[in-house]
């Protein structure tokens, strides 16, 4: 294959692209100059996910990458119509954040179970106060999303002693489908929301949902922020209708220093963080380049995304 043209969109370069150098032509470009890029490119590389810009700058009909890479796991800010109903392949970074992510929330467990969060507002009164905290052996997680990722999370809450039920979109082997959610959430000691984000899951963490939750339920988001009605959630913490919650993805981000959601009794806020381990960028970029190298001999790429389901389908 000749040499192609690799657009990558964001400010700041991947760390190193040193394996396309003699093979691929690199064009980085911003918000601005993205819409003058796309009709040129063989191949987009999209490094600054949390933007709208590719959806909002899609040449439609006109010429455009025939392969877009994006690293992230969701893809919902690319998929405009256009994009969804052309023949460009779509992948993404399955593979890169699903342990990270998992690690993450079994550390929000263990410090909502076992009271850290307490023991440390204590320490910083230089109170002396005995509590009891919560068991987790035995306790039971509802993990709304069956991907990769809450595969890696109820695998490793598993091993804490947690039972894990895992919901999918529709039932299968070890997989709950989504219409036993309501069930589901009755029965859950701990609610971890990492579904894609579809029109079908927008908004599904509603004011009826947090009522079925039992009193002593903590909810965790790591999946999309508008999976999450945010008033709902705040009113049922102010409530006390549930017993806390852990939010790293936001409806908009990054959050503002004057949200009332930073002042929620009960609600830890985190900055979209959950998946970012030291070197995670050098992975998207390794992860980047082996797609690369199938992509320029011709061979099926990996982590192909549905574009009309929004994510990689499960094997």
């Amino acid at each position: 294959m000749s040499e192609s043209t690799v657009v990558v969109f964001g400010e700041q370069p991947p760390v190193r692209l040193d394996r396309l150098a003699g093979r691929a032509q690199v064009v980085v470009c911003d918000e601005k100059t993205l819409p003058d890029a796309l009709p040129s490119a063989d191949v987009l590389l999209v490094w600054d996910f949390t933007s709208d810009a590719v959806r909002d700058a899609w040449p439609g009909d006109g010429p455009r990458p025939r392969w877009v890479h994006t690293a992230s796991a969701g893809v919902d800010r690319l998929l405009s119509p256009e994009l969804t109903a052309s023949d460009t392949v779509l992948t993404n970074a399955r593979g890169v954040f699903e342990q990270p992510i998992a690690e993450y929330v079994a550390g929000l467990v263990i410090a909502m179970g076992k009271d850290f969060f307490g023991s440390w507002e204590l320490q910083r009164q230089r109170r002396w106060q005995h509590r009891e905290t919560m068991r987790l052996a035995g306790s039971r997680a509802a993990v709304i999303g069956a991907g990769p990722i809450g595969r890696a999370i109820g695998t490793t809450l598993s091993a804490l002693g947690i039972k894990v039920d895992l919901v999918g979109r529709t039932a299968r082997p070890g997989v709950r489908g989504n219409d036993e959610l309501p069930e589901l959430l009755a029965q859950a000691d701990w609610v971890i929301s990492v579904a894609p984000l579809t029109e079908d899951t927008r908004g599904m963490f509603d004011r009826t949902a947090f009522a079925r939750m039992k009193s002593t339920a903590r909810f965790i988001n790591v999946g999309r922020g508008p999976l999450v009605i945010e008033a709902d959630l705040k009113a049922a913490l102010l409530g006390r209708h549930i017993a806390g919650a852990a939010l790293d993805v936001f409806e908009n981000e990054p959050l503002s220093p004057d949200d009332p959601l930073w002042d929620v009794p009960g609600l830890f806020v985190s900055p979209h963080m959950s998946g970012d381990t030291v070197g995670w960028r050098d992975h998207l970029a390794e992860q980047f380049q082996d797609n690369y190298d199938r992509w320029s001999a011709g061979e099926p790429l990996l982590n192909i995304v549905d574009k009309r389901l929004g994510y990689v389908p499960v094997d």
